[in-house]
């Protein structure tokens, strides 16, 4: 379904503006189905974003700034995001053993379990992914989208 339709929109100030708007919708889309995919495991998708930024530095942890300079999407609140993950069980936390001032915070043997249940169902999202939008397309996206980032600075 064409963007025009799905904002019920006839026109758009500029193309630009219809570019926006397009990405905007399509991540919108994306996150939605990605926020449907982990919420039958208690989380959400900042949740899932900590927890997969956490398992690739595992065995060891990253501090909070470390962490929220990695995610997809920036939180406002990543220590209450932990925190949460930290009740379930998925996240510990602990001192940096070269600064012992800094908190650190480390996935668990439960957050891996439940990452490594979530893998199959990321994948097959992947793979509809793949389907719907080619390398040779993917790659152009992802060009454009560098350029654009580059140019709000």
């Amino acid at each position: 379904m064409a963007l025009k339709d799905r904002l019920k929109q006839q026109k758009f100030s500029s193309a630009q503006q219809e570019a926006i708007l397009g990405v905007l919708s399509c991540a919108d889309i994306i996150n939605r189905h990605m926020d449907e995919l982990v919420a039958p495991f208690n989380i959400t998708l900042p949740q899932y974003n900590v927890l997969r930024i956490l398992r690739g530095i595992h065995p060891q942890g990253h501090p909070r700034g470390e962490i929220t300079s990695r995610m997809i999407q920036k939180a406002p609140d990543v220590t209450r995001l932990i925190d949460r993950l930290e009740k379930q069980g998925l996240v510990a936390r602990g001192k940096s053993p070269e600064d012992g001032r800094l908190s650190m915070s480390f996935i668990t043997s439960k957050g891996l379990a439940l990452l490594s249940e979530l893998d199959p169902i990321i994948r097959r999202f992947d793979r509809q992914l793949r389907a719907a939008l080619p390398d040779d397309d993917a790659s152009k996206i992802a060009t454009i989208i560098d350029r654009l980032v580059d140019g709000l600075g």
